[in-house]
């Protein structure tokens, strides 16, 4: 058996001591002589490759390469402090990452020490010492709706009672954002679903108060107005941080179940109007004529009754003045007063008078329609 030094391989006889002497080291030595090395030297073992990756990483890390069979002991250490350096940079790297954050101009950031309120961020790069102290980043201009209605919804959130107990289907939306981020995280624990119960809440308080057909018809800017000061001012006393931009009133109609006898109702109203304003035009009209032709029989009246009353004063004061003539003077009074009655007597009685002193009678024919030939005179100079 000691005469046998190639093994049991036909390898060579210092094979077994260079392997047993040198382990950690080259191991070149104990390859020369075996069979498998004379056979494939090319080919390095598995162990090989492992210990020189082993190296290589030792190197990277910061220890020293080269043999091991006498520095084995020395590449610990080495080994180890590299190792605690990467893992203190990465560990220095993920904390400043945490630490470090940005805040855009539409945004707000809220600064949480140990988990309570501490301060808020400015626009740009802040600071906040992770995990200590954390930050919480909101959009705060960011517009964000809150729908509520039967047809936006489901449901029943949209039928309401209105104040003369009538069923109205109402659809709204709530467009809101964030005014005080510290309040918005800390006071409310769903904020969306708080502003859609205090929104649906404030519509049923406000339609309650409110007639059928104002709010179908005209009322409706009126309402969205009072909708908005109500929401702002109840998430006001919640401390909720929430800003109101503003609410759009979709629709306001008569539950889908009696909207065709509604229509039908809605219809037969407006021809009784109609015709309602026709009757009171016609009265108007009526009484306006017949009050014009009071109006003027009064003035006719009035009119007759100031001639006669102006006529006897005039008659009268005429007489009175013919009485104070006549009894200054009778016999002149009397001769005027005969002539003027003989004058409107005689004035209307068609005569013709011949001076027979003067002519005879000579030249007049015994028949001469003198009558007609004035009428005709009279008719011709007119």
């Amino acid at each position: 058996m000691a005469g046998n030094n190639g093994g049991p391989w036909g390898g060579g006889g210092n094979s077994g001591g260079n392997r047993g002497g040198s382990d950690g080291g080259n191991r070149s030595g104990g390859n020369n002589g075996g069979g498998r090395g004379s056979d494939n030297p090319q080919i390095p073992e598995i162990d090989e490759i492992m210990k020189k990756g082993q190296e290589q990483l030792r190197v990277l890390m910061g220890g020293r390469g080269g043999n091991r069979s006498g520095n084995n002991q020395g590449d610990g250490p080495s080994f180890g402090k590299g190792t605690l350096a990467l893992g203190a940079l990465a560990l220095l790297v993920v904390w400043a990452l945490n630490s470090f954050y940005t805040v855009r101009p539409e945004e707000q950031s809220v600064e949480l020490f140990l988990g309570e309120y501490s301060s808020t961020g400015n626009p740009g790069l802040n600071f906040a010492p992770w995990p200590v102290v954390t930050a919480e980043v909101i959009p705060v201009t960011r517009e964000q709706t809150v729908e509520i209605g039967t047809g936006r919804t489901g449901g029943d959130a949209g039928l309401m009672l209105t104040g003369d107990e009538n069923v109205v289907d109402i659809d709204f939306q709530v467009v809101w954002n964030i005014s005080d981020p510290a309040k918005y995280l800390f006071n409310l624990a769903t904020p969306p679903e708080t502003v859609a119960v205090v929104a649906e809440s404030a519509m049923r308080e406000i339609i309650a108060q409110s007639q059928l057909a104002p709010i179908l018809n005209r009322d409706r800017a009126v309402i969205a107005q009072r909708l908005e000061d109500l929401i702002q001012s109840t998430l006001n006393g919640y401390d909720a941080g929430v800003n109101i931009i503003r609410i759009n009133f979709d629709k306001a109609d008569p539950p889908e179940e009696v909207i065709a006898s509604f229509r039908d109702v809605q219809a037969a109203e407006q021809e009784r109007d109609r015709l309602q304003n026709e009757a009171d035009a016609y009265a108007n009209r009526v009484l306006a004529e017949a009050r014009g032709e009071a109006a003027q029989v009064l003035e006719q009246a009035e009119g007759y009754r100031a001639q006669v009353v102006n006529a006897a004063e005039g008659e009268a004061s005429r007489f009175t003045a013919v009485l104070n003539q006549y009894e200054i003077n009778p016999e002149i009074t009397r001769k005027r007063l005969y002539l003027e009655t003989m004058e409107q007597v005689l004035g209307r009685v068609d005569k013709i008078i011949i001076d027979d002193a003067a002519g005879g009678g000579q030249g007049v024919v015994p028949y001469l329609p003198l009558n007609e030939l004035r009428r005709s005179t009279a008719g011709g100079s007119n």
